[in-house]
Order: C-alpha cells, then structure tokens, then sequence
C-alpha cells in the first residue's frame, strides 16, 4: 500500500479576498494613468503631469506583475513516513556549507550549523558536509575538528532521545530542562553532560578568537603549518579530511574542510567560485546525485528535512525527470520584535513564493536548498541519454567542458547516471585527495565551461537568482516545500547599516542579471522559460530600477507646495478619489496581508516604513554601483554582510555611520519638511487645491521619522546622524528649493 501512495501532494490555496482588492488596485491605478493622459489632452502637455503619469504607468505594470506572480498559490504536503516504507535505498547527499570571513561570521555560527547537519535524520553514510572556508582561516578549521570531538556525542544524543532542534546553542538556548523531553535519570544526565561539553567547546572556541597569537601546530591529526605565512587572498588549496565515513550508517557524515586556491592574479567569483569549488571537491570524493547548500547561519532545525525532500524527487518517474531543485523559505530565529527592519520576509514567503508555486516554481533563494548535481552540470529535463543537453559526449569532450581532471571527468558520468552512490562504491578520500587539490585550482576553470553553462553561474552578486533563472530557462521546475516547524534557521541583520547592505548587494546583483544574456525573456524566446515564469523574474529583476520612479514621485509633493502648484487632483474634481481610494485600499490590504500572517499593526507599519528606507537608500546606491560597473569605473563588490550569534538591537533608534547611503532619505525628509513649512506659511487656511500633497509629504515625514530623530540626536554617537549627512543632505534640499523657486519663476 505505501508503494502506491505519493509521496507528496499539491493543494491549491484558494485566496478571493486578496484577488478582489488585486483588481480594485489595478483598476485604480489605470484610472489614474488614463486620468493623466486626458488631463494632458485636454491642457495641454505639461513636464509635472507627464512625470506623474511616468512613475504611475510604472506602477501599474509592476503591481500587474505582482498580480501574475500572487495569483496561482498552492501548497507541496510531504510524507517522509511513506518513503521510508518504500524498499529503496535512500541515495546519498553532499551538504555544502559556506563561510567567507571568521570576523564577520565567528566559527561559533558555522560550527552550530554543521552540528546541526550531521546529526539530520538520514544514514549518515549517505551524508558528506562540506565546509566552504574563503577566509583560509586556521580559525575555523580549528573550530571544525573541536566540534567534530562534540559530534561525537551530540549526533548519538539527538537521535537517541529524538531532539527536534540539533543546532546546540539554540538547544541549550531554551528552558534549563525542556519539559517536554524524558524525565528519566539516565536522560537529565546526559542532558548535563552534553551541555557541559558544548560549554567547553563554545570556551575553546572563544579563546581561540581572542588569542592574537594563535598556535600553529598538528592537532589531533589535522596539519595547521599550511596556514603559516599566507595571505588569505592570496594562498595555495587547503582541503583537509576532518572524518571518512567509512559506510556505517549510524557514524558521523562524511566532513571535510575546503579553502580554494585565490590568487590575486584570477577572479574568485565570490560565492559562486566557491559553490563550484565545492561541487567538483564534492564530484571526485563523494559525488553525492544531490547536493544541499546552506549559509553558514542557516541550522537545520527540522532534522528530516532531507527525507521531506526526497519526497518531492523520487514520488514518481515523472518527478525524478522534471523538478529540478526544492526550495525551502528562510525563516529566522530570535528575530527582533516587530520586523523594525522589515527583513525577516515573512509576508514576501508566503504570498509571493507560494504564488509562483503555481508556476514553474520557486526562485532560488541561495540557502535551504536541494539541487540535483547532473542538473547543475547542463542535463536538460525528459532526456533519456546522460549525458549534458542532450548529447553523448566522450570522456575527452567531458574534459573540455569540466576541465582536465580525469578523475572528475569519470565523476560526471557516474553523476549523470545519477546512481544512488554517486561515485565508486570501493573509492577512498586518500584515493582522490590530489585531484580534489587539483580542482580546486584558481585556473582550473581556464577554458572549461564552469561559470557560463554549468555550476553556479558567473555574472552577478545574487548567483543563486541567476542560476535558478539558467536551469528554468533550460525547462526544469523547482519546487517549494514550508515546513512546519520551518526547515533551517537563521538570523536576519540586525542593525539598519547591515540590512542596507544586505539590500545594496541583491539589488545590484539583480540588475546585473537585467542587463545582462539572461535577461528572462530571452529565456523565454529562446529557451523554455514560461511566459509567467519571466514575469516573475522580471518583477524581481526590476527592484533597484523601482527607486527611480518612486524618488521622482516622492519628490513631486514638496515640488508642488513650493512653487504653489499641484499635480493630484484639487477637492473640486471628482477624480480626486481615484488616489485617496487608491491608498486606503492599499494600505487595507497590507495590513490584512500582516494580520493573516499572524503579525502585528506595529510590523506592517516597519515594513511599510523601511520600504521607503530600502528604496531611497540601498536600491538607489545600487543602481548607482551597476551604473558604475557598466561604465567601467568599478566592479559590484559582494559585501559580506555581519552574522550574530545572538540577535539584539536598540529597537528605540535607528543606529547610523558615515555611509553616504543615508544622504538621499536624510535629503527627501529635509525636503518634506521644508515644504510643509512654506507652504503653511503661505497658504495658512487656502490648501484645498494641495491638500493631497499635504498628505503625502507628512505621510514622508512619518516614513523618514527615525532620520528626524537620528538629526536631533546630533553628536550622541550612532544614533544620530552624521554631521556630513546632514550638511551634505541640507545642501541638496536648499539647491531643490531654489530649482523650485527658479522654474516657479519662469
């Protein structure tokens, strides 16, 4: 009976609510559009009506968009009982874990995450947990071997007593002993002695960090001279056996530390380097046919998550030759109260990922991932050859396109047959060790096709988007699965600048991809991307380019107040209800989207909020940066953005620096004030013709207010802004107003 039950099933989420208030927004905004194209037939052309009607098509289209990408929403039920009823042996995983910097992210995070991972709920010979390290830090391999001496007591601990949350910290983080757990003796004697050990292990590791002169010396096997004397940017490959498996499946999973080759002479590709590394490291050692990827802050918090994903590749012949990767939302832990930075995306997840459900599938969002291996290496979906695109190619082609290793030319076959070992059964590490150094050359890639066609795709800071959009557009559909409790845990930023940055960075990497041979609706015409599907890339591709229209029409209220014009309708005309229709059933709507995510009134009003914040400040510098790479005066830098082992803020102010990515919002506050000010002044008790001006620019004003606290908090540290943002700020309002003032003259 099991064998004909389905592993998974798809349920259509039916949500007539949101789609009535969809249309009446869309309505709306065509209204206001069509009111602006008779208004110019009627009065003739006019540069402050025709920037209005600009930035409010832009609108339209965008949110006709988002009404494509919501309206199709189901829900992906698996049943991990059910294969583990099944006769079948389960095939084997390699887990890629990456880490760029140990100051930026302490190895206390990385060593909770790969605890968390090795003691999942699979055979632990199926299991290879590959760490990533950019930083070449002896650090973290140090970290590494002492959490491998805990493993060996935590993975036998959690499976015995069946612990629901395997990242120790967030564990030991909870009630001092969990009621819901054994009450028994022999139970709450491990549970101290576990603890106790982490203690220790958290110890060690704290003192290793706060050491400036750390030992270089063989430890316990592990060889730590070959990080004497290097520069991190700029060192030889470091790959280190931390624990073989030697196929049993109640050991420990296969671990392994990774630090490519860099050389200041090649590009390193950021995180796409690294994934790619990581995979042909992977390909010659285990060679797993699936491959899991996850931050270095993203634990495992529901210990069968791999068997949830099984679910969704082996339900049926069908599935094993369509679904390309499974995509699990990012959700995070500890996150601070009311979203004050609005980015714990808990509304973007559920209304906007599982609309495009419907479609052809989630977008890949870089962590909690599932890929297929011989799909990363170019095999197109319902080929029954193995080999890439179709074709049969020799073992010297093979080379051609994955490099000169023999070893990992053989491994691509083995990957493509896509067998439930992956590699040689009889194989040893210390068989392969050289040829995993070897791959993980800086020039291996020299002449390959790594980068272009295969593993992660080159060209962008936001890989992961870029290279979902390449296996899509090759017809492959991905799945989505949220679980409950959710899949991995992580920790959003918690502090604006590190948020900013975070936004700074997709933004950029996004549009790198819209100007670029990916832009989605070649994919479309070209490939076998649904016309749907590029919407919805398009939709998100567009991010950074929405600052524009959104800073010239949050520019247009205090334009008009100042120079005494209007460009909304005046309280005689009956259109004026389309804009106040417009923005009480919109905000309505946002609201409700909050309240059914079971969220508060105060974090729909921060995310509202930081919407404009994100906008103005980090969208804005991100167009800025591509522009800049486009004319050839810098390249996008991939920013490593601040992992906390603990998630706490002053939730009372915003905390500010140097960053010149505060002078645009600190520029539009000054502005709305200003004209507020001139306009009261002038027209105290006459403002019937700029009431709605009125209301947007005190609408601002509430948006920008932690930048009005952060100008009266001058001098007191960070939570007031900088002496050069405000003066930089107040000299670009005053030039505004004197523009105002000129053209109002003329």
């Amino acid at each position: 009976m099991a064998k004909s039950l389905p592993l998974y099933e798809k349920t259509n989420i039916k949500r007539p609510t949101q789609k009535v208030l969809d249309v009446a927004i869309f309505i709306l905004l065509v209204s206001l559009d069509a009111y602006r194209v008779l208004l110019m037939y009627n009065h003739g052309f006019s540069y402050l009506q025709t920037i209005a009607f600009l930035c409010e098509f832009w609108f339209s289209f965008v949110w006709f968009l988002a009404i494509i990408l919501k309206w199709n929403p189901v829900h992906f039920e698996t049943y991990p009982r059910r294969l583990l009823k099944r006769e079948m042996e389960l095939p084997a995983v390699d887990i890629f874990v990456t880490t760029a910097d140990p100051v930026l992210e302490p190895p206390i995070i990385t060593v909770n995450t790969v605890l968390s991972l090795m003691a999942l709920d699979y055979p632990a010979n199926k299991l290879g947990c590959y760490v990533s390290d950019d930083g070449c830090s002896d650090l973290t391999l140090y970290a590494l071997n002492e959490a491998l001496k805990f493993g060996k007591i935590w993975v036998p601990f959690c499976k015995k007593y069946e612990i629901q949350v395997r990242a120790p910290f967030r564990y030991f983080s909870n009630d001092p002993m969990p009621p819901h757990l054994p009450s028994s003796t022999q139970f709450q004697n491990d549970w101290v002695t576990v603890k106790e050990e982490y203690e220790k292990l958290e110890g060690k590791i704290k003192e290793a960090e706060e050491s400036r002169s750390f030992v270089l010396e063989e430890e316990d096997g592990i060889d730590l001279t070959a990080f004497s004397n290097l520069h991190t940017k700029n060192h030889p490959t470091i790959v280190k056996i931390l624990w073989e498996n030697k196929k049993v499946s109640d050991e420990l999973p296969h671990l392994i530390y990774v630090s490519r080759e860099r050389s200041f002479k090649h590009h390193h590709h950021y995180k796409a380097g690294a994934m790619n590394v990581l995979t042909r490291v992977s390909g010659v050692l285990t060679n797993a046919p699936y491959i899991l990827n996850v931050d270095c802050d993203m634990f495992a918090n529901d210990p069968q998550v791999v068997l949830h994903a099984m679910c969704v590749f082996l339900n049926s012949k069908y599935d094993l030759e369509d679904i390309g990767y499974v995509q699990t939302p990012q959700c995070f832990y500890d996150g601070l109260e009311d979203d004050p930075f609005g980015n714990q995306l808990v509304v973007i997840f559920e209304y906007y990922a599982r609309g495009v459900m419907g479609l052809q599938g989630p977008v890949y969002s870089g962590t909690g991932c599932f890929h297929r291996r011989k799909v990363l290496y170019g095999q197109l979906p319902h080929h029954s050859t193995h080999f890439m695109d179709g074709k049969a190619y020799s073992e010297q082609e093979l080379m051609e396109v994955f490099g000169y290793s023999k070893t990992f030319a053989k491994s691509a076959i083995y990957a493509f047959e896509e067998t439930t070992h992956g590699y040689h059964p009889n194989s040893r590490f210390n068989d392969n060790l050289e040829a995993a150094n070897q791959v993980a050359g800086c020039d291996y890639e020299i002449n390959t096709t790594w980068g272009s066609k295969i593993g992660w795709i080159y060209g962008s800071t936001t890989e992961d988007v870029l290279t979902g959009l390449v296996i899509q557009s090759r017809g492959w559909r991905s799945i989505y699965i949220a679980l409950n409790p959710p899949a991995f845990l992580g920790c959003a930023p918690s502090q604006l600048v590190a948020s900013l940055t975070q936004q700074k960075r997709w933004v950029s990497g996004l549009l790198e991809i819209l100007f670029s041979k990916h832009f989605p609706i070649f994919g479309t015409l070209f490939g076998k991307l649904q016309w749907k599907q590029c919407a919805v890339y398009i939709w998100l591709l567009t991010w950074g380019l929405r600052s524009i229209p959104e800073l010239s029409y949050a520019l247009l209220p205090p334009y008009c107040l100042i120079s005494n014009s209007s460009f909304f309708p005046n309280m005689e005309e009956r259109a004026i209800y389309i804009p106040i229709f417009l923005f009480i059933i919109y905000n309505f709507q946002q609201l409700l989207l909050y309240k059914e995510t079971r969220q508060s009134i105060r974090a729909w009003w921060n995310n509202q909020r930081m919407g404009r914040v994100n906008t103005m400040c980090a969208w804005l510098f991100g167009v800025g940066s591509v522009v800049l790479k486009f004319l050839g005066v810098r390249e996008v830098v991939f920013e490593v953005t601040k992992k906390e082992t603990y998630c706490e803020a002053d939730l009372e102010h915003f905390m500010f620096d140097e960053s010149a990515m505060f002078v645009p919002a600190t520029t539009l506050l000054l502005l709305q004030l200003i004209a507020l000010l001139m306009s009261f002044i002038r027209q105290a008790g006459r403002m019937r013709n700029t009431v709605l001006e009125v209301i947007c620019s005190v609408w601002l004003v509430l948006c920008f207010w932690p930048f009005l606290k952060g100008i009266f908090l001058l001098g007191k540290g960070r939570y007031g802004l900088p002496f050069n943002t405000i003066y930089k700020s107040a000299a670009l309002a005053l030039l505004f107003v004197l523009l105002c003032q000129r053209t109002t003259v003329n």
